[in-house]
């Protein structure tokens, strides 16, 4: 009788053709040394890199953008009197007109920049649409012509208070083009959301330009209002916006997973346990929010939130929670950015942050789309 092998009862061999290869750690490519990482640990380690290393890029981007935005102007001030002016204060002329003109500037730019972002991303996910923005939904018309409104109607005439009836009108075209895209076979599907905001945008251009075209007075106050600016703006702004843009803010991270799996369509979205309806109406209440606050503090700024969720997606990717995160860091510094361009382009005058949000813009998303696919999610 032959002796049992050392294989165990079966009689197989450890050394049989199923053992792993010598030197070759269990579940690693056959004929690799111990202790070498697999090819998928490479690619992960790769990307984890490659992911580390955008994030940092955002944060450091968005600290110069701070930094110049509260040293360059008219009157060019050097970083360390800047900082000098942030931790220790001072009566000079250079600390004053770091804290009592910049810093409120830079604070309004840094709040509106984020919420323009957010709110893109949120559009562009919720419609499916790439070129969605935060006028898809005519939230930048109403809110311009509850601020026509309240100047022709109500004799307002300060910035502090055009932020309540701006904020009141991207609410109301919010809550009627959803109200006409959720009438109907379907409900509130991407394509009728377009085309009721289109709707809506068109109605409120045409009640701007009738109330304008017929009031020299209001149309002189509110042009000046319309190019979107973060000059002028104060501590008083910022701190009746503050609030709605944290409400916006917490509203679209709370739908960020249920974007997700609306990208895959709204059957699998509902497959993965996902209420359609619920996402969309907290996605689209966070937008509203988030815009008509923005546009109150700033003017209907353009091309901010159309760009900065393509830029930002093609440096962390399309999952909403990463996309989100990186613009409200990118947000700001386009917009910063253009305000910083448009103090000395044309010195000593000013060309508003409206305007150079565009000419600074574009050539970021041209080359985003040159680069790579253009997708919403």
């Amino acid at each position: 009788m032959l002796p049992e092998s050392d294989g165990g009862p079966s009689g197989r061999s450890h050394d049989g053709p199923h053992a792993d290869p010598p030197g070759s750690p269990s579940g690693g490519p056959p004929g690799s040394p111990p202790g070498e990482p697999s090819g998928d640990d490479r690619a992960r380690g790769r990307r984890s890199f490659r992911a580390g290393a955008a994030w940092a890029v955002l944060l450091v981007a968005l600290l110069l953008t701070l930094l110049l935005s509260l040293a360059v102007g008219s009157r060019p001030i050097p970083p360390a009197e800047v900082l000098r002016a942030l931790l220790h204060g001072g009566d000079g002329a250079e600390a004053g007109v770091v804290l009592e003109m910049r810093l409120p500037r830079t604070v309004i730019g840094l709040m509106v920049g984020a919420a323009l972002g957010l709110a893109g991303a949120v559009l562009q996910g919720l419609t499916r649409n790439p070129i969605a923005e935060p006028g898809v939904l005519g939230l930048g018309q109403g809110a311009s012509c509850g601020v026509v409104l309240a100047i022709a109607l109500f004799g307002v005439h300060t910035l502090s208070g055009y932020v309540w009836f701006a904020f009141a009108g991207a609410a109301a075209a919010a809550v009627v083009a959803y109200a006409v895209a959720a009438g109907g076979r379907g409900g509130a599907t991407p394509v009728k959301l377009a085309l009721a905001g289109a709707a809506v945008n068109a109605f409120a251009v045409a009640v701007i330009s009738a109330v304008v075209t017929t009031d020299a007075a209001v149309n002189d106050e509110f042009r000046f209002w319309q190019v979107g600016a973060l000059s002028g703006r104060g501590t008083d702004v910022a701190s009746q916006v503050l609030p709605f843009l944290a409400a916006g803010a917490v509203l679209v991270l709370v739908a960020a997973r249920g974007l997700d799996a609306l990208a895959l369509g709204d059957d699998t979205a509902r497959g993965l346990g996902q209420n359609v309806a619920v996402v969309r109406v907290t996605g689209a209440a966070g937008a509203t929010v988030l815009t008509g606050a923005a546009v109150a503090a700033a003017g209907p700024v353009a091309f901010v939130g159309l760009a900065v969720p393509h830029v930002a997606r093609a440096l962390v990717g399309a999952d909403h929670r990463r996309l989100l995160a990186a613009c409200l860091l990118l947000g700001p510094v386009m917009l910063l950015l253009s305000d910083v361009v448009g103090r000395i382009v044309f010195p000593p005058s000013e060309v508003p942050a409206g305007v150079m949000t565009a000419l600074v813009g574009v050539p970021f998303l041209v080359a985003t789309v040159r680069r790579r696919a253009v997708v919403a999610a």
